[in-house]
């Protein structure tokens, strides 16, 4: 890395967002001396989704239910975010049942998923007690850090 007296080396911004565009990532982070550059671009906006509506046959004598809009899950205030980068999935193994499925309820500790990172198989237990209204993200996908995956009502 070479520093010139009108700033910092540009092809070696280049560079670190090749590596971006390389590898997925949101942010990289080059430090050398007293040199520090920070490259990042704007992670995918995240939309609600519409929580899925349980279907059912009335009973003789009991009325449905007003015809409401489909409910939408508020993904900012009651997501579960990833606490690291790495591949994440709804079972212990590929042959397993899913840990958690939409509309079980869940206890406070109660692991929802597993992410793997570097070799390693970690545990992501659930903030509160609840119910699972809407998983986020498709099994043994990548995720990042910070990234909602689970939404826990």
């Amino acid at each position: 890395m070479s520093i010139k007296k009108t700033g910092v080396d540009q092809q070696l911004i280049r560079d670190l967002a090749g590596i971006l565009n390389d590898t997925n990532l949101t942010e990289i982070e080059v430090e050398l001396g007293d040199l520090k550059v920070r490259v990042s671009r704007q992670a995918p906006a995240v939309h609600a989704i519409a929580a899925p509506q349980p279907s059912y046959a009335p009973t003789a004598g009991a009325q449905p239910a007003a015809a409401a809009a489909p409910a939408v899950v508020d993904v900012s205030k009651n997501a579960v975010t990833s606490p690291m980068v790495g591949t994440a999935y709804l079972a212990p193994s590929p042959d397993a049942k899913a840990f958690i499925e939409v509309g079980q309820k869940v206890k406070e500790g109660q692991t929802l998923l597993i992410i793997e990172a570097m070799k390693t198989m970690n545990q992501i237990p659930s903030p509160r007690a609840g119910t699972v209204t809407a998983i986020l993200f498709e099994d043994a996908s990548p995720v990042e850090y910070g990234m909602p995956l689970v939404v826990v009502e």
